[in-house]
Formats: structure tokens, sequence, C-alpha cells
């Protein structure tokens, strides 16, 4: 007994000191903040807030990796005192570089800072959206979307793990990602940049993923810190087309788009970069209220604000908010931009100095600014030399344990929408067609952000990477005909084709979409282009079966078609893997489990969200997509039973816990995510008909069952009541998994 008291003791100053321990690094890192600023100029505080692009200082010639322009560099950096840089090099065309450029590139900018007066470390921020996107041979993983279709969260957290150590290997560590808007507006080009349509879906996987990249401290050598995109509301444009206006009341947008960014600041996250359209009239760059009121105020957040690609001067240009850019540096700065991406120039650093020195800017607002800029650089190390030295590349890059999650990843990120029939899987001695424009590109697998903003370079990729047509060549033992063109555009000869169909046993056709992001991947219709419609119903109508399989970063119109296939494989953008995970599937290899984090729509104008309210489900406005949120087959059988929850009756401030039973009635072995909706019967405020509240993926063997338990919180009860605020309403709830539904009673 004397000897527990004693370690409980032991344990008990251990627990004390290393909490004072913290305490007192967190004070030091406080004190030279105020130490720091106290020193500065005010010239050297506006650098501060300024961030500028590459090409500022990039060579206009560059030879081999010398691709900086010394004296603009030393311009930027001792004369308007620069805190921030970001993107890859612009010359040529912002594309990947090699490791060894980047540390080139890192130490110059190191050693230029090293002489400036007060040494103040540069933080250099770069787009690695799924993995490290602009350092050639990284690991390349699925995009968000399919992220979120395995409904796997630890994959997220690998994910972050890995794309953080590569990017340190190349001495980089600010990464603008994750995108926590999430994606209601299946039009928007960058819908595939979220984690779907659902609040809680998003809210896990984004979380998970700053989990994995920044740790329990970002400072370390294998870690970094994330940027939370795009405060508020810039997914939901209102005609789909990007950087176009979204009108979302301060329900909605509490209800929907608040909480997935509060938690990813509850994670971590100390930086946030600004929506760059408007919402309800106001510019994202200039709304006080959404900068300020909320995002301090309320969700608490202590970090960095960062405005995006020159959208402060986009106050003037564009937007006509202001009447000079000069109030247009006055009215971003004063609603809370605290970093101006400017990017191409220093005039957002010469117009703010103007404004401080006449007052118009007050010095509480830049050095505030200043304050959350520096306590992010001090939080991530960067005045540490010992923290920003580079990984070795051995153990920490392109490694096989990292290939490998990748490729799981891609496996669980495939929908399997129908399977007619069970023609899938093939044997892989049929004889197939492989024809359509998405089936021998690597580019389509990816999207954009891949090695070059757009993704569209397919001379970037790497050559022993597998495109649909070459993975399924790769494992056939029968005969593989290919016809095809040499780039998307091409017409596809459908005469040759469907000639080519006839002595086939089996047509897998691949459609879909283009590399895009942003403006560049606006469209009008969902609809498919009319050379890829034409191809698939030549096709179709030769009576062959028929394989279709989708790749693209939006749900485009495949109805008629789907409904005359055999089996219909939703692959969006599975990364540099997902050829191969794609031919898996198809021959058997792997047992699909993906399940959709959106709802795929029957026709373009019928956009109706999973989560819809009950009068979007009476007839004639019923919830008809083509595949709902949460569909994806199996080559196995899942049954859920013995839904529970402990009690009938809680109190408005207990926690529910219920458990139900999931078992494998097929044969063979796979995984099944199990997802727990939310129904609240009768409330103050319509609510949906479903939330999606919990999940958990299993992985079961032929006639094996296993009991889940899972804990909804108040919080997940929760809904913004009529006064807008965050309430519990007493009554009824329902809680549905699978086909069964259970009730229970929240009272005062």
């Amino acid at each position: 007994m004397k000897l527990l008291i004693k370690s409980i003791i032991l344990m008990t100053l251990s627990f004390i000191i290393t909490g004072c321990s913290v305490r007192n690094q967190e004070q030091s890192k406080q004190q030279s903040v105020e130490n720091l600023l106290a020193s500065m100029t005010l010239e050297e505080k506006v650098g501060q807030m300024t961030q500028i692009d590459f090409s500022v200082f990039g060579a206009q010639a560059p030879k081999g990796d010398d691709l900086i322009d010394q004296g603009k560099l030393e311009e930027a950096l001792l004369k308007y005192h620069i805190g921030s840089i970001l993107n890859t090099p612009s010359t040529p065309n912002n594309k990947a570089q090699t490791l060894q450029t980047w540390r080139k590139i890192m130490q110059t900018i190191k050693s230029v800072t090293a002489q400036s007066r007060l040494k103040i470390p540069v933080i250099y921020g770069i787009d690695a959206i799924h993995g490290a996107t602009y350092i050639q041979n990284s690991t390349l993983f699925p995009q968000a979307i399919n992220m979120a279709a395995t409904f796997n969260p630890d994959l997220s957290v690998k994910e972050g793990e890995i794309t953080a150590r590569e990017l340190r290997v190349a001495g980089l560590q600010w990464n603008f990602s994750p995108v926590m808007d999430i994606g209601r507006q299946p039009l928007w080009p960058r819908l595939w940049e979220t984690y779907g349509e659902d609040v809680h879906l998003a809210s896990v996987f984004g979380s998970a993923y700053i989990k994995g990249y920044q740790g329990d401290d970002f400072s370390s050598p294998d870690k970094g810190l994330t940027c939370l995109k795009h405060y508020v509301g810039y997914s939901y444009p209102f005609n789909g087309k990007d950087r176009t206006p979204a009108w979302i009341s301060e329900r909605m947008l509490r209800e929907y788009f608040l909480p997935s960014f509060e938690a990813g600041i509850k994670a971590g996250a100390p930086t946030i970069m600004i929506n760059s359209s408007e919402v309800d009239g106001i510019p994202g760059h200039a709304n006080y209220h959404y900068l300020t009121t909320i995002l301090r105020g309320e969700l608490g957040f202590k970090g960095f604000t960062v405005s995006d690609w020159e959208d402060i001067k986009r106050l003037y240009t564009r937007d006509k908010l202001a009447a000079s850019p000069k109030e247009a540096v006055k009215i971003a700065v004063m609603a809370g931009v605290d970093m101006s991406m400017v990017p191409s120039d220093f005039s957002f650093y010469e117009l703010l100095l103007q404004l401080a020195q006449s007052g118009e800017v007050p010095m509480t607002r830049i050095d505030e600014a200043v304050t959350r800029i520096l306590n992010v650089k001090f939080q991530a190390g960067l005045f540490d030399q010992q923290q920003t030295v580079p990984l070795t590349a051995e153990g920490n890059f392109a490694t096989p344990e990292a290939l490998e999650i990748n490729q799981q990843a891609a496996r669980e990120s495939i929908v399997l929408a129908k399977n007619d029939h069970n023609i899938l899987p093939l044997k892989k001695d049929a004889r197939i067609l492989v024809t359509g424009p998405t089936a021998n590109l690597l580019s389509v697998l990816n999207g954009g952000w891949t090695f070059t903003w757009q993704g569209d370079d397919e001379s970037l990729y790497p050559s022993d990477k597998l495109t649909v047509l070459k993975a399924l060549q790769k494992k056939s033992t029968g005969k593989v005909t290919y016809v095809g063109g040499t780039a998307f555009a091409d017409r596809i000869d459908i005469k040759k084709a469907v000639e080519s169909a006839k002595n086939q046993d089996i047509i897998i056709l691949c459609l879909g979409e283009k590399p895009y992001t942003e403006v560049l991947g606006n469209i009008d219709t969902l609809n498919l282009d009319q050379a890829q419609l034409d191809l698939a119903n030549a096709l179709l109508a030769t009576g062959k079966p028929v394989i279709l399989v989708t790749i693209g970063g939006r749900p485009r119109v495949i109805t008629a078609q789907a409904e005359q296939a055999k089996a219909v494989i939703l692959g969006f953008l599975p990364g540099m893997e997902g050829g191969e995970a794609i031919a898996d599937i198809i021959y058997g290899d792997y047992n699909p489990n993906g399940k959709l984090p959106i709802s795929y729509p029957r026709n373009t104008n019928d956009i109706v969200l999973y989560d819809h309210k009950p009068i979007e489900a009476l007839e004639p406005n019923a919830y008809r997509p083509l595949y709902p949120f949460g569909h994806g087959l199996s080559y196995s059988h899942f049954e859920t039973s013995d839904l529970a929850v402990e009690k009938d009756t809680y109190a408005m401030d207990e926690s529910i816990n219920l458990s139900v039973t999931v078992k494998n009635t097929g044969h063979l072995k796979g995984k099944e995510a199990v997802l727990v909706y939310i129904n609240d019967v009768a409330a103050s405020v319509t609510r949906p008909n479903k939330q999606l509240k919990a999940f958990k993926k299993v992985d079961l063997n032929p006639g094996q069952a296993e009991k889940l338990n899972f804990t909804l919180t108040p919080r997940d009860l929760s809904f913004i009541g009529v006064d807008l605020k965050r309430m519990v309403e007493p009554g009824e709830f329902k809680v549905l998994v699978g086909n069964e539904t259970v009730v229970f009673t929240v009272k005062n």
C-alpha cells in the first residue's frame, strides 16, 4: 500500500512538473513575442503582415535550380521586411520542384533573413492539398472528397502525417489545407476539395487531418501547421460558379458552415484563409461580423488570418466596396485580416504604412495582427534553427509505408454504386474493351493542385504509375482492347469502338472530367459533354454488358447511362494509386467499401441534399437522387440488428449511449461503415429528416458479427434556435441505423 501511495505521489508530482514546464514555455514564448514587438519599427510590423508570391523575386531567366533573383529577394526581405512567402516557383508555369531545389530555395531565404536587423523568420505557405503536391515524386493521396468516401478517418490522420513529413524534408512547413467549408453545391468547381455535404463528416475528417499533420506540437521536426479554408461560406455559391455570391442566412451559417471551422479550431489549426467571395452582400475580406465578432469572440480563434489571392485589392477592383486601393486595405485590416496575400507587389505594405502613419489604422490593430503572426511563428519553432533543419529524405519521403497507406486510401475511396446480377468482379481472363476519355490519363485521377495549379500537364506525371487502362492490362490474363484518343479533348472514334465491342465480353467505359480547379473549372450544367454521351449511348446500344466508371471532381449526370449499365463505379479523384485501385475492384482483388459523402443527383437541376427538410420529402419534392448519401455496395453483404439505447428518457445535459450489431452475412471478408443518424421529431425550427452524428468502420470475416457502441452528446441533439442560439429542446428523438429505428425522449 505504501508503495502504491508513493507511486501516486510521484506521478502527481510528475504531472505538476510537466504542467509547470509547459506553462513556463508558453510564458517564455509570450514574453519573447512581447519583447520582439516592442523593438520593432512600424515598417517591420507592416512587413510581417505582408505575404508575396515567389514570382516577386523569381529569376527572369533561371539557370538550373538557381530560380531566385538575389537582389529582388534582398529587397523584399531587407527593405520591405516581408514576413511571408507563398507558392511554388513560377518559372516555368508554377510547377513542382525537386527536393534539392526546394531545400536550396528555403536556405537562400533563411540566409537573407539572417541579414535583417531582427532576423524574424519568413513563414512559407504552400498548397499541399492531397500530399506534397509541389514536390516531385511525393506521395499524392486521393483528394478530400475521396478521403471522405472512405469513412475511415484513420486514413486522414495518416495522410496528414505523411504530407507533413514530406514537406519538412523539403524545408516547407505551412500548408494551405484542409478545406473545411462543406460541399453542398455540386456545380462548384472546388467541390472535390471538400469532405462532402455533411457537417459531421467534414468536421471529423478535417480534424483527423489536422491531428496527423500537426500532432501535439507542430514545431516538431516531422510536423507542420495547417490553414483552414476558406472561412466562411465560400463553397455555397448560388449559381455554382467559383468566386460568386453566396446567400446564406445567419441560421444556415451557424447550422451548416461554422461547425466544421469550429472543429478545426478546436483541433488546433493556427491559421485561417478567408473566403474569396461574398456572403449576403459582404465580401469575406470586409466582414467584421464573421472575422472578428464570430471568429474571435465566439469561436475563440487565437491564430492569424490570411487573405486569399489578391482579395484585398479586389475590394476595390472587383467588389466596388472601396473607393480606392487604400480604402480597401483599411477595410480589410479593420475587419480582421491579419496578413495580406498581396501577392505580386508591395502595394499592401505601402498603403498600410500610410494608413498607420496617418492614424486611420490604429497601432493597436497593427500590434494585434503582428502579435498573432509572431505567436504562430514561435509556436512553429521558426526561431529555432534546430527545429527548422529539413528532415533527411531517407525514411521520410515517398516511403514504402506511405505508398501502402496511399494504396489503401485509394481502394477504400472507390464507390461501387451498382452491380446488377453481381456482374462484378470480372474474371481476369474476360475479353474487355476499355474506352472513354478518362481511361488512360493519370491527370484525371488526381485533378487540380497536382504538380501544377490546374493539374492538367500529363507530361509531369510519373511513368511508373498506372492509369485505369494500364492497371487493367497489368492484372488481366485475357485480351484487353483499347480504343481512345491521345488527349482528353480528342473525340474517340465511336464507329471503331462499336466495331471492336463485337469481339469482347465486357465494355469498360470510362467517362468524366478533365482536371481543373477554381474559376477555370466553372461549368454551365452537370450534364456530360455530348461527345461522351454519344460514345456511351452507342456502346450501350450494342447490347454488350457495360461497366461504367466515372472519374472527376463533381457528380456529372449519368442517369440514363447508369440505368442501362450493368455496373457503375464512382471513382471521383482517387489520386496517384487510383487506377490500380479501380482495377483491383473490377477484378475482385479488393472488396469495395467506399460510401458516397454527397448525394449523387439524378438530374442537373434536381439538387436535394440528404439532410433535407420535411417539406422537401413530400411529393413532388421527394429526395430522389440517383444514389443517396452514404450509398456504396460491397461484394459481401452486411446487416445491422439490435439497435438500442440505454434508456427511454434522458435529461437535456445527458449523453446517450447506444449500441448496434453489424454482421457480415456474405461469403467474403469485407469492411462496412455503420452510419448513425438522428432525427429531432418536432422542434421550434424545422429539423432535417436525419443528420449524421456518428460512424464507425469495421472489418468483418464471413459470418462474423460485432457489437458497436456509440455515444451521442447533447451537442449532437442541438440546433440553432429561433434566437440564433444553439439549444436542445425537450421532446422525442429518433436514432436511425440501416433499416432500424429506436426512439428516446429528452426532458427538462
